[in-house]
Parts: structure tokens; sequence; C-alpha cells
């Protein structure tokens, strides 16, 4: 592997990281808050960039490179970005935490008092959470032209799904095609939650974490603080809209306008959400007597915000009767579409695993007949379903061995089950102490690096990083 090439792009990426951090500078001045921890950040991120690039390696990255330079990234953005949170009082390990759970789009906190942090650290922390939605990686294949040349091998590093989406022969083209759509949708959410009543500064930070699937609030409560069932259905309908694939929106408007409704895994997307938001408003009605209003009100907004691994919270749910919960947690596992900002497994990959298991019980009744898995009428082929088998299984493997360390260390099992998932689905929240109302303060230091580390792995989709760890991919 080319170690001066990946410090070189991994340069070029905190330079440019440098340059978001003025964004919340502008912020801060603006609501006349302390100056010097942007400042400082901006200069120590830029200055590391610049040493970085010196080094001068080839251009025609392999995959080696690829994966190192995408995993790499997302680490050292989470490092450079907690920056800001030391200058708060903020412990290097839960600056650590509280930056790789934005720049993943998680949505997980260790913040107690969220409301006592100042303004230009909360919309930086918001503002992480939208710059890693779409993805650091694909953002910066679309302004640097050198990151270009070799994009394929980033953009398919890091990219949410089993398949790579190409909209446009170049793959520089696809990311700034991708990257509009989710500007332009952002600003449309921006104007509808002011309209709704939404102040401008609330209004960017929710729509940030919104757009992203990341979940991160400047209240306490959440969206519960605002008490309005306006504001939720809005953020409810622009939460749908990026767990879904960005690039059934493109075709949609250039292609085809009924590419959408026809593309499998969005059906059965949109079919999930409507099917377990019926199934937890009649438990909500039934169980706990709830108005049928506010039983559809808190389901369809609690399985949107779970399902698209947004982690919003418009209620405690950590309250709510176990047959509830059950409900809440299963769409955990689900997740978005691939080619969303949504985290989880994903819903194509949850499908072909359905439609799997469904031609293995026909084989067995009918072992010599050939019956190949089709998705939206393609044939997918076997090396597919083989990855996404593997992949499963290291899903799993990750969310057990992290449950089984937390439980460890000496956190309730319901707990560090639901912290466990939660963070490697890129979630938010979970039940008991890490519940919509709690945070993760209370999760040992040892517990939090294990939680970091979730977080990575499934925001690249489990083998961008496992690979790193394994003797192979070292000395092939």
């Amino acid at each position: 592997m080319d170690n001066k090439a990946v410090f070189n792009a991994l340069g070029k990426i905190l330079f440019l990281l440098s340059f978001t951090m003025l964004v919340p500078l502008l912020v801060a001045f603006y609501y006349r808050e302390p100056l010097v921890p942007f400042i400082v950040s901006f200069f120590i991120t830029l200055i590391s960039g610049l040493l970085l690039m010196r080094f001068k390696g080839r251009e025609d990255w392999q995959q080696k490179e690829a994966l190192s330079i995408v995993a790499l990234s997302w680490l050292a953005a989470a490092v450079f970005g907690a920056i800001p949170f030391l200058f708060e009082g903020v412990s290097f390990i839960d600056a650590v935490f509280e930056t790789m759970s934005g720049f993943t789009s998680t949505g997980s906190s260790i913040l107690i008092n969220i409301e006592s942090y100042s303004r230009g650290l909360l919309f930086w922390r918001s503002f992480t959470a939208w710059l890693g939605g779409m993805g650091i990686i694909v953002l910066f294949i679309a302004v640097l032209p050198k990151l270009g040349v070799a994009g394929r091998q980033l953009f398919r590093a890091e990219a949410p799904g089993p398949t790579e989406d190409k909209l446009k022969p170049r793959i520089r083209e696809t990311a700034r095609i991708l990257w509009t759509l989710y500007v332009l949708i952002s600003a449309l959410e921006v104007v509808a939650l002011v309209l709704g009543g939404m102040s401008l500064y609330d209004a960017l930070n929710h729509t940030f974490a919104c757009m992203a699937c990341g979940g991160f609030s400047t209240y306490n409560a959440g969206i519960e603080a605002f008490h309005s069932p306006v504001i939720e259905f809005i953020l409810t309908f622009f939460m749908f809209v990026a767990g879904a694939n960005f690039a059934l929106y493109y075709r949609v408007i250039r292609v085809n306008k009924l590419v959408l409704f026809r593309d499998e895994e969005f059906k059965a997307y949109s079919f999930y959400i409507l099917g377990f938001t019926g199934l937890l408003t009649l438990v909500l009605f039934k169980d706990m007597g709830f108005s049928p209003f506010n039983s559809f009100r808190y389901a369809i907004f609690q399985i949107t915000s779970i399902m698209t691994a947004t982690g919003f919270a418009s209620t405690d749910f950590n309250m709510w009767k176990d047959s509830a919960k059950i409900l809440v947690l299963s769409v955990m596992f689900i997740g978005g579409c691939a080619g969303s900002t949504g985290g989880g497994m994903k819903v194509v990959r949850f499908m072909l695993m359905l439609k799997y298991a469904r031609r293995e019980l026909f084989k067995f009744v009918h072992p010599r007949v050939v019956k190949p898995i089709r998705f939206n009428n393609k044939a997918v082929p076997d090396d597919i379903l083989q990855s996404i088998l593997s992949f499963v299984v290291l899903y799993i493997g990750v969310f057990v061995v992290g449950t089984v360390l937390l439980t460890l260390l000496g956190v309730d099992m319901v707990s560090s089950a639901t912290a466990s998932i939660t963070t490697l689905g890129n979630i938010g929240p979970g039940f008991n102490i890490v519940g919509p109302m709690a945070n993760f303060e209370s999760i040992p230091s040892l517990g939090k690096i294990i939680l970091i580390s979730n977080m990575w792995v499934g925001r690249l989709e489990v083998y961008t990083v496992l690979v790193l760890f394994t003797r192979e991919f070292w000395h092939s």
C-alpha cells in the first residue's frame, strides 16, 4: 500500500474540513460568543492538513488505499472535529464520542444539559451531522478534482448499500448531483420549519439533524420541547424523504416521474413504515390509553425516526409498555434505503435476505429447479447475495460483541443491547439509561470507546473498517 498517497489524501480532506469550522465561527460571532474555540480548531486542522499534503504518492489508488483513506478520514474528522468541545469542558473521549456521533449521523449524545452549551458549539454539533449525512468523501469528491481521479474506489467504499448507484459516467458528477439534491431538500425543510413556528436557528439545527438522519436537538427534551404536532409532521415527512434513495429523486426529476413508485425497495420501505405505524398506533390506543390522534402522531413520528435511524424523540418512549417498545426495537434492525442518509442494515438487504430464505425453502421442496432471485425485474447475482449474507453475519457479530463487552463493564443488559444496536445502526437513542430523554454520559469510558467504534463501523457498512484489522489486508 502506498502510505504517502493515503497521508496526502487525508491532508486534503482535513484541509477542506478546516474551512467548515468557519461556519460555526460565524454563528458564534453573531451571538457574541467566544471565537477562540473555532479559530484554534480551524488552524490546528488546517496546519495538520497542509503537513500531510506534503507527502506525495501515486494518484491511481488501488482498493487498499481507497479503503484506508475512507476509514481513516472519518476517524480523523471525529478527532479534529472534537477540538471545539474541549474548550467547553468536555473530556477528550466524550468530545470524540459526540463528533463521531455527529459525522456518522448517529445522534447519540453524552451532553447532560444541552441547553447550557454555546449556540456556536451546538450549531457545529448539528453541522457535523449534516456534513456526514450524505458522506464526507462524497462531498470532497464533488469539490476536489484530484480526489475524483480515483473517486470510484472511494465512493464504493463509503456509499451505503450493497451496490454502487451511479447516476453519471463520471463519479464526480454523481457526487455533485447527490449533494445538490441534499442541499435543495435541506433548504425546503428550513423554510417549512420556520413557517411551522421554529426560529431560524432551531430550524437550521433540526434540518441538519433531520436530513442527515442524525437526531441531534438543541433542547434537552428534543422535539417534545416544541409541543407542536405541526413541527412533528413536518419532521416526519422530511425524515421519510431522507431515508429513501436520493438517486431515485434524481431519476424522478430527469428520467421518469413514476420510477419512485416502481422501485421495490421504496415500496417496501413505505410499507414497513406504514405497517409498523399502524401496529404501534393500535398498541398505544389500546394498551396505553392515548387518544386516536396522539396514538397516530407518536407512532408515525417514532417509527419513521427510528427506522430511518434519525433518532428524534417527540415523547419518552422509554416509558411505554413492552408491547410498544418491541415494535420500536424491531425497526432498529431494518433501517433506511440504500443510497439514503439513513442507517441500519438497509431495506434492500432485508428484502433480499427474505427472498433468499424463501428460495431456499422452495429449493428444499424442488431441489432441481433453478429459481433466480429478482429485484426490480433484474436477477440478483449470487456474489451480491453472498456479500449480503456475510454483511449480516458481521453486523450481528459486531452487535453481539458490543453488547457483551458493555455488559461486562457493568451496564445492564437492556441498555447494553440497545446502546450497541443504536450506535451500530447510527440510530441514536436506546432504552433504559440510554433512552430518548437520557444520554450516554453514564456509560464507562471504555464503553464509550466501544460505542465510538460501533458508530464508525456501522456508518461505513462494516467491511470498510473491519478489513483494516485483518492480516490479509496488510500482507496480501
